[in-house]
């Protein structure tokens, strides 16, 4: 890997400095780079994401999550670090093609569509809504046009009642059968709320401010999905938060919870909340032990709540994206707290990360590793992989570890 860098010396302030440079430098000398050259389509707006390992297309289907999370991408990185021609006009690439081509007639976004814009798939939740509302958002800000604070705003509204209102979104499973409900729309609301307050303010959308949103959907989480005496945050559990004892509904997932771990550590620094920093130490301590692969090294995909098996193949296969996840956390949580710990998992995760995933020769990361760190395909992009989880973790710890640390710590 070039220019890696050991990370004991994220508790030195020359340490600091030195993994803040490196971080931008992945971040603005190889991973965008890589998307700006392969992945920009010239002739019809948009960006596509699935790519072989040199950047080459593999298929010209486009996800229109990822319209929304490049866009999004594009946009921040000229609004805090560099304004590049280049970025504001990917972004504004992105946000054209869903535009012209994302919604539905019933005004709901697609899952996926082909180059030219004709629908593909449509799928049940709404996350398609939430990614196009920081996109906008985020290019609202970029560009002070307030057409796109206006979207943003209906994009974040049509979420809230797709995804919490009756009928909203039909439900994965037969809801007379057996009741359930998903982590996923609180935990996305908390990201897509915070995105909305950081680029347009205290905006009220649905009767509420992005604050209030967010303070309810961490109350939920903690309320219904947080399970102290199981040492687990739970991805799906009963409408009244019990565990049900089926494959989904004791499947965890160390990634997506440490995550979401870091969304209201987040929002607890940000506020000085500690209720919200101790939730989210408590989160992040436990799924990293549930998570972390003791003998190979690594975030299991997924794990059993009971210490069951898992039904699904990938369960022990190791994707780039809980790792991105992992090193925020925990880079995060030392920033907050100074404790030694999380500074050595911030080591653990970085090194383990930055030793397997990236591809020196091309570029980028590769995405889906075997258990024991090895590639199970060259693949650098997806449907679902693209420049969103990398370059958000790059962006995010430079931006991080580049501020002198905290003088009072909690």
């Amino acid at each position: 890997m070039r220019g890696m860098i050991p990370c004991p010396l994220l508790t030195e302030p020359e340490g600091r400095a030195r993994l803040s440079a490196f971080y931008r430098s992945e971040l603005v000398e190889n991973v965008m780079p890589f998307w700006l050259r392969h992945g920009m389509d010239r002739e019809h707006d948009g960006i596509f994401t699935c790519l072989d390992r040199d950047g080459s297309l593999l298929d010209s289907d486009k996800s229109v999550w990822f319209q929304g999370r490049a866009g999004w991408m594009f946009a921040t990185l000229y609004n805090t670090v560099e304004k590049r021609r280049d970025w504001i006009e990917a972004a504004g690439s992105c946000i054209a093609f869903l535009d012209k081509h994302g919604h539905a007639t019933n005004g709901k976004l697609f899952f996926t569509l082909t180059r030219e814009g004709l629908p593909l798939r449509m799928r049940r939740y709404a996350y398609s809504e939430t990614f196009a509302c920081i996109a906008r958002a985020a290019y609202a800000r970029a560009t002070g046009d307030h057409r796109y604070h206006e979207a943003a705003v209906r994009d974040f509204a049509s979420f809230l009642r797709l995804a919490f209102e009756p009928g909203g979104m039909s439900p994965k499973i037969n809801e007379q059968t057996r009741p359930m409900i998903s982590i996923g729309p609180p935990m996305i609301g908390i990201a897509t709320a915070q995105e909305l307050r950081a680029n347009l303010g205290h905006v009220e959308v649905s009767g509420r401010s992005t604050t209030e949103w967010i303070d309810r959907f961490i109350f939920d989480i903690e309320r219904l999905f947080f399970k102290e005496d199981q040492d687990a945050l739970m991805e799906t559990v009963a409408p009244d938060g019990g565990i049900i004892d089926h494959f989904d509904g004791r499947c965890l997932n160390p990634g997506h919870a440490i995550e979401c771990a870091w969304f209201i550590l987040h929002e607890g620094r940000l506020r000085g909340e500690r209720a919200y920093i101790r939730l989210g130490l408590r989160i992040l301590d436990c799924m990293w032990r549930r998570g972390w692969d003791a003998e190979h090294g690594g975030f299991f995909y997924y794990r059993d709540v009971f210490d069951k098996p898992v039904a699904e193949y990938w369960q022990d296969m190791k994707f780039w994206w809980p790792h991105c996840e992992g090193i925020i956390a925990s880079a995060l949580a030392h920033e907050i707290t100074g404790e030694t710990k999380y500074a050595e998992m911030h080591r653990q995760a970085h090194e383990w990360s930055f030793s397997r995933f990236p591809d020196p020769e091309h570029g980028e990361w590769y995405g889906w590793l075997h258990r024991d760190g090895t590639p199970s395909t060259r693949m650098k992009g997806s449907l679902w992989k693209g420049p969103f989880h990398l370059p958000r973790m790059l962006w995010y710890c430079s931006a991080l570890l580049a501020a002198p640390p905290a003088a009072a710590r909690l």
